[in-house]
């Protein structure tokens, strides 16, 4: 991603595709906005305190979603050699899966190196020392959760919950599903049903419908409002097809609970 390789350094990328190998490890973490990486085939949105592990000879593809900023780490086979200690966690932090999430004490301490890089550009001793405390820091945080690169693996549910609660009151699509657990849509779609019995659309769509039965027992809101806060087109589409799933309009719902 840079002609001239340094250490570390803070970046953005373009909006345009790229695709690209090189002769080294890379690891790659989100600071703002989003990024696109495809990595063997395995396609996801990285976030702030989100990132990716690019190994040696990987055909990968990237491009910036609107404004972003990355920190980009980059580990070269000679800098290795020799360094038999920091091999080894590389080693081990390169046996898991591509794309990982920083719990908040990781992600304070990328923000504060990072900020010190920003400040010191072109202080190579500085970007050395924060890259290797940054990756030291990283392989004890996936200590405990090593699993093998792209293997198969069930959903976390609770992510999965967790991000449409988030963002119920938008069309959200299974892109995105896929995105918060870092999975390609298609793999993400097969997983998701297998896993599930019904489809990505369908579970999001029966969330809305709790989130509606919600609102109608427990609050008094209005059907615009209900319709608004969990995601429908219009009151009347959310009238509808309320009616459709349940058998009985929000109304009388309402008036029977």
């Amino acid at each position: 991603m840079a002609s001239e390789l340094k250490h570390s350094q803070v970046m953005a990328l373009p909006n345009h595709p790229s695709l690209h190998a090189h002769d080294y490890r890379q690891v790659v973490i989100g600071l703002q906005g989003q990024t696109e990486f495809e990595l063997s085939g395995r396609g996801s949105l990285v976030g702030p305190g989100q990132g990716c592990l690019v190994s040696e000879s990987e055909l990968h593809s990237f491009s910036g979603v609107g404004q972003n900023e990355i920190l980009v780490i980059n580990l070269p086979a000679p800098v290795l050699v020799g360094e038999l200690g920091m091999k080894d966690r590389m080693d081990r932090l390169f046996d898991r899966d591509a794309y990982f999430q920083l719990d908040s004490q990781a992600q304070t301490l990328v923000k504060a190196l990072t900020t010190e890089m920003i400040a010191n550009p072109h202080d190579e001793m500085l970007g050395r020392a924060c890259a290797d405390t940054l990756l030291c820091v990283m392989e004890r945080h996936f200590r405990d959760q090593i699993a093998p690169r792209r293997h198969g693996h069930r959903l976390n549910m609770d992510i999965i919950d967790l991000y449409i609660r988030k963002h119920i009151s938008r069309k959200i699509s299974v892109a995105q599903l896929a995105g918060s657990v870092f999975l390609a849509e298609s793999q993400f779609h097969q997983l998701f049903k297998t896993q599930t019995g019904v489809t990505p659309h369908q579970y999001v769509l029966k969330k809305r419908f709790e989130m509606a039965q919600e609102l109608l027992c427990n609050s008094q809101l209005n059907l615009a409002q209900i319709s608004d806060s969990c995601g429908f087109a219009s009151q009347s589409g959310f009238t509808s097809a309320f009616t459709r799933y349940f058998g009985i309009s929000p109304s009388r719902f309402r008036q029977q609970h």
